[in-house]
């Protein structure tokens, strides 16, 4: 009997030291993925998104729709799992339109966190957009908005993915998220850097004014840069700074610098790593005031920014051993999740 007292109240001494740190820690994941051709199999007449229905080259199909389905839970469950937190915003590209986004939030391993979508159908002439997942109960949100690209020397009939922002509180605290697609390499890096270098720009433009506006609003822009943190685009464009010590009030800062230069990437091409996904922060996000939100690293962790790695999302053989399981290879369904892997970061109080 006394062994029974001992272990009960133990488990309850346990329970109350936990309760106690999360009410003095609280944490918050931001999370990015670029979920490679999210299609439904509907064809839509104003984009040509006639290879992904099924009596296109690919044959996609709705067995093939809902495995992509099943395979984004997975990711996402599995990051969920990891944290043991779902995260409190997801930013998303490559996702066709409102529909898509519905089906993924009311997956069922999904469904508890309830969350509220953030989208604006797109200028993109294959009409991929991106988006917002957001949880309620963590991201108080209080508006949005479409801004379309705005590229100096663009063709005059250049389309690409709009910006998308998003603004409300966590935990109080004024926060303005921003989620963007830029321009491919086609054509070749050189040749079309600047497209990515003109709308790196622009975001900049966008930081400054919102802190101009408001200087303690926390400012996160994230997404698929197609471009490394050490490139042009995002260094000195984008303005993000590579080394957060040198950070001064109203600069950016990547968390994924020091990741590439030391190997490590988010897409895989001729055996070479990218690092192309990016979550850049605001300085008074890196450096926190006393008692406000900020980004934070585990103790044992080398990183503030992370690259989620499960094992399911790799190649295990053939040609393509060890990069990411993609949905198709060309016209060839490999059942897969996407050519890109999710970046995620904390935020803790």
């Amino acid at each position: 009997m006394k062994r029974n007292l001992f272990v009960i109240s133990v488990v309850v001494a346990l329970f109350v030291s936990l309760t106690n740190a999360s009410a003095q820690s609280k944490r918050y994941t931001v999370l990015f993925y670029n979920v490679e051709n999210l299609f439904d199999t509907i064809q839509d007449p104003t984009i040509y998104d006639t290879e992904f229905i099924p009596s296109g080259v690919k044959q996609w199909n709705s067995a093939k729709y809902y495995k992509k389905l099943d395979n984004l839970e997975k990711v996402f469950y599995s990051i969920t799992e990891q944290n043991r937190s779902y995260p409190t915003v997801i930013g998303v590209s490559e996702v066709e339109n409102r529909n898509v986004l519905e089906d993924i939030a009311s997956l069922p391993k999904l469904q508890r966190a309830n969350y509220q979508i953030c989208h604006y159908d797109g200028p993109d002439a294959r009409g991929v957009d991106v988006a917002f997942f957001y949880r309620p109960d963590q991201f108080k949100y209080e508006g949005s908005e479409s801004i379309k690209a705005k590229i100096p020397g663009a063709r005059p009939n250049f389309r690409t993915r709009d910006l998308l922002g998003m603004w409300g509180t966590i935990d109080g605290e004024p926060f303005y998220f921003m989620v963007s697609h830029w321009p491919s390499r086609r054509g070749g890096q050189a040749q079309s850097a600047f497209l990515r270098e003109g709308l790196a720009a622009q975001i900049k433009g966008i930081a400054d004014s919102v802190r101009r506006a408001n200087p303690k609003t926390k400012f996160v822009v994230m997404g698929d840069f197609n471009d490394d943190p050490g490139d042009k685009s995002v260094s000195e464009c984008l303005g993000a700074k590579l080394k957060k010590e040198k950070l001064k009030k109203g600069d950016l800062w990547s968390p994924y610098w020091q990741m590439h230069k030391d190997g490590y990437g988010t897409l895989v091409y001729n055996d070479l790593w990218n690092l192309f996904d990016n979550i850049v922060v605001s300085e008074n996000i890196a450096n926190p005031a006393q008692g406000e939100l900020g980004i934070w690293k585990p103790k044992k962790a080398e990183y503030y920014g992370n690259i989620f790695k499960g094992e399911f999302l790799f190649q295990k053989e053939g040609q393509y051993k060890g990069y990411p399981l993609r949905t198709y290879v060309g016209n060839n369904f490999q059942g897969g999740f996407s050519d890109h892997l999710p970046v995620y970061i904390f935020l803790v109080k």
